[in-house]
């Protein structure tokens, strides 16, 4: 896929490429570095890597970046970068939620495309004032919900799409971790600390965390519309913050129901993000810590097992394969697919025409979905696990 885009580059050049956090001791920095360059259509250039001058300099000397172009803050580096000639194009914001909106906010008004982490932003409001800033901005938007990028997951999508399944009846989604099943925030855990802070995460924890990619999943694949749920959530690690377990009940546009469960109290359970899909025709079903596989179920027929390359596999999901089968392709490939989808949507966008329909990629619209998604939940479970509408 990406691999064959590479004569989209202007005179072979790479798109210089920015990054807003993901400094020393950051994970989700790293992957989005090697998700960027997996298919060489970037090149990292600058950065605003920390929250001081200093600790960003000391990240970008170990990234070999220019010093010059290491600044202590992301308002520096936009105006910075926007008034060069060999500026960034692109910058990736990897940052703690609440700063993704005025980080973003700050380069999509100097033109420069965005590549934000998920969720969109800390809390609705913002959300809805991004969209309104990226829909007026003479730039892309790509949010890495970046489970969207496997192959078996762009497969099930065109198997719903072509009515394989049927009329959607039922959507299971879940996604497990064990990680916060202790205070591991009291320790002074960097990752942990964050993501239990509500000024920084937003209202929801695991909700906001995790449950944002389970719910974008099943959207992503199903296309149906969430209209209502009802959640129950709970802290259950005492002085906890921000909730570490969700139950969700879903109501579809269309009549199909769905549930969802998000936990990071699951011992036993490390990324265990799973999609079940089921139709009057049949269903679906995927998990990805066995992302290179779909099983496929005709209703009163055997299972049957879809691989990337293997009978049975459409377009959609050759497209985003990058070897033969049974080479096993996971989690930074699939990260790398939504940054060369970006890299296509940004290279169409700088020629001035579309990018080609099969070119895919999670919106600043599902950014708000997925915004709208959390504080639902933690309002109706404020509710006692009244039903409420989105």
């Amino acid at each position: 896929m990406a691999i064959e885009g590479k004569d989209e580059r202007a005179g072979g050049r790479r798109i210089r490429l920015g990054m807003v956090g993901g400094g020393q001791g950051a994970f989700i920095g790293g992957v989005h570095r090697m998700a960027a360059r997996l298919d060489d259509h970037f090149e990292l250039v600058a950065g605003a890597l920390s929250s001081t001058a200093e600790k960003s300099k000391a990240s970008g000397k170990d990234l070999g970046l220019d010093p010059d172009r290491c600044y202590g803050s992301f308002e520096e580096m936009a105006e910075k970068e926007a008034a060069r000639a060999d500026g960034i194009e692109a910058v990736s914001i990897v940052t703690p939620n609440h700063v993704h909106y005025p980080a973003a906010k700050a380069f999509l008004e100097r033109g420069i495309h965005v590549i934000c982490d998920k969720p969109l932003t800390s809390n609705l409001e913002d959300a809805r004032k991004l969209k309104a800033v990226a829909d007026k901005a003479k730039a892309v938007f790509v949010l890495t919900h970046n489970y969207t990028g496997y192959p078996m997951i762009r497969q099930a999508r065109e198997m719903v799409a072509a009515g394989k399944l049927g009329q959607l009846r039922v959507i299971q989604a879940e996604y497990a971790q064990d990680w916060l099943t202790e205070a591991v925030e009291q320790t002074g855990a960097k990752q942990a600390l964050w993501r239990t802070d509500p000024n920084q995460s937003g209202a929801g924890g695991a909700t906001g965390d995790i449950g944002t990619h389970a719910y974008h999943l099943a959207s992503f694949v199903t296309g149906l519309t969430l209209k209502s749920l009802a959640a129950d959530l709970d802290s259950f690690v005492e002085g906890r913050r921000v909730d570490d377990n969700g139950h969700v009940l879903l109501r579809f546009e269309g009549g199909a129901k769905g549930m969802l469960w998000c936990s990071q109290v699951a011992p036993g359970n490390e990324n265990g993000l799973k999609l079940r899909v089921y139709g009057t025709k049949g269903g679906l079903e995927w998990e990805q810590e066995n992302p290179n596989y779909l099983w496929f179920t005709p209703f009163g027929e055997q299972k049957r097992l879809i691989t990337r390359n293997g009978a049975g596999a459409g377009a959609s999901a050759g497209r985003v394969s990058r070897i033969p089968g049974g080479h096993p392709e996971g989690y930074l490939e699939a990260f790398a697919t939504i940054y060369t989808e970006a890299a296509h949507a940004i290279r169409a966008y700088q020629n001035g025409s579309k990018a080609d329909p099969a070119v895919v990629y999670p919106t600043v619209d599902d950014g708000v979905k997925g915004v709208a998604f959390v504080e639902a939940c933690v309002a109706s479970s404020k509710q006692n696990g009244a039903w409420v509408n989105l």
